[in-house]
């Protein structure tokens, strides 16, 4: 009875400590048990084990088949002593007998010990992944334990997981015993259990740090567009409102920045853009060059690229340090930019329009003939002309006039005039 107890007494305290399903720790048991008799006696017979809950024993059969005469006396019985347990058993009935199961060697228990380990080992990595593996997208929380060869192997309490060295930011510096942020990026099932990787430079991350700090974008008043990010140095993020009376950036920024300053801080000091979204793409993609100051736009819609013209003072903060800036605004609009200062792009145009190669009508051309263009001359529109838009101080567009077409260098191309200074 004491036994029994003890064994109840064990089951529950694996359940409780493991969190694995009771029906696992069973059948862990169970199987264990059934290994141990097998070894035993040489899986010379047919055997089957069940747990008894009421009395909280192990119960342990061997099954016979009843015959007339018998040629292998571990899995058959004869008739007449078959009766006499059971009176009403058959010619080619099976018989269960109950075998004492306590009588099992040390050797054969250590079996059992090994066998249930084994089990809760690998239901534990079981409802591990299970746990997580619906979390993907999510941020979590954990401590750094270890480095292995430049990875950072976090503890998540019931788990570890691993921040690989191309997934975490430059610049950030981790030690041991430190408590970390992260995104949980995948989480697949490998011979060791299941593996979960975590991020610090994705963009999602700064999404989802958002999200923690801002009610209005759990709450779905704000809505996050666009994300994109240059780890440990600077990032975007395009935001709308679909409530006219609530601000999305100055929700984003909280009052006198704390929130967006706790992002900043979560992030090691990196600087993030907030940017309202537009549907007007010349009006969204001037405020994802911000801070600079966008005085006239070019369009090709056709190949999606934009010229836009700033003023000289403003081309180093529009180009931003090593071209960050406008790369970043090309890769959160969607569409090819090249950034040219007023200067450049009026010499551009008056050399375009200037030039006269001593053939047909002068005046057909645009051109007086002192070489300037003439103020009052009608361009005629094409298919393949860009949209000149002039951009007011309060960001509103409004079309202009048609010029021809004028070549659009990706914003992944460095500047190529020396005029380009690099700025923030």
């Amino acid at each position: 009875m004491e036994a029994s107890l003890n064994l109840k007494h064990t089951i529950d305290q694996i359940v409780k400590e493991k969190g694995i399903d009771r029906k696992i720790v069973l059948e862990a048991l169970e199987q264990a048990v059934l290994t141990a008799a097998n070894k035993k006696f040489r899986n010379t017979r047919e055997l089957e084990v069940h747990y008894n809950d009421e009395v909280g024993e192990v119960e342990l059969f061997e099954f016979v088949t009843v015959v007339e005469e018998v040629q292998d006396s571990y899995r058959e019985i004869d008739l007449a002593e078959a009766q006499e347990i059971d009176p009403e058993v058959e010619i080619g009935d099976s018989l269960g007998l109950k075998m004492d199961a306590s009588g099992f060697s040390r050797i054969a228990a250590q079996t059992a010990k090994q066998v249930i380990i084994q089990k809760v080992r690998e239901a534990e990595r079981e409802t591990i992944f299970n746990e997580f593996k619906d979390r993907m997208g999510e941020l979590i929380n954990g401590v750094v334990r270890r480095f292995e060869r430049g990875d950072l192997v976090v503890d998540l309490g019931r788990a570890e997981a691993v921040l690989p060295v191309d997934q975490q930011a430059p610049r950030e510096v981790y030690r041991t015993g430190d408590r970390i942020r992260a995104l949980i990026m995948d989480i697949r099932m490998t011979t060791k259990g299941p593996q979960i990787m975590l991020s610090r430079s994705h963009p999602t991350l700064i999404a989802k740090l958002f999200e923690a700090e801002v009610p209005e974008i759990a709450e779905g008043i704000v809505e996050i567009k666009g994300v994109v990010r240059e780890a440990g140095s600077r990032s975007k993020i395009a935001v709308y409102s679909h409530d006219h009376d609530v601000d999305p950036v100055g929700a984003c920024v909280g009052m006198r920045g704390s929130r967006v300053q706790n992002v900043v801080s979560e992030l090691r000091g990196e600087k993030i853009d907030i940017i309202p979204w537009s549907e007007d793409i010349v009006r969204f993609a001037c405020n994802a060059l911000q801070p600079a100051q966008v005085s006239k736009v070019y369009i090709e819609e056709e190949i999606s690229a934009m010229e836009v013209v700033v003023a000289d003072d403003q081309l180093s903060l529009a180009i931003g340090k090593r071209g960050q800036n406008v790369r970043l605004a090309a890769r959160l609009t969607g569409w090819k930019l090249d950034i040219k200062s007023e200067s450049k792009a009026a010499a551009a145009e008056l050399l375009e329009y200037s030039t006269f190669d001593g053939t047909g009508d002068e005046s057909a051309e645009g051109v007086a003939a002192d070489g300037e263009p003439q103020a009052d001359a009608e361009l005629s529109e094409t298919a393949d002309s860009p949209v000149a838009v002039e951009v007011g101080a309060d960001g509103e567009s409004a079309e202009a006039a048609v010029i021809e077409s004028v070549p659009v260098e990706s914003a992944d191309d460095e500047p190529a005039a020396a005029e380009r200074n690099e700025g923030e």
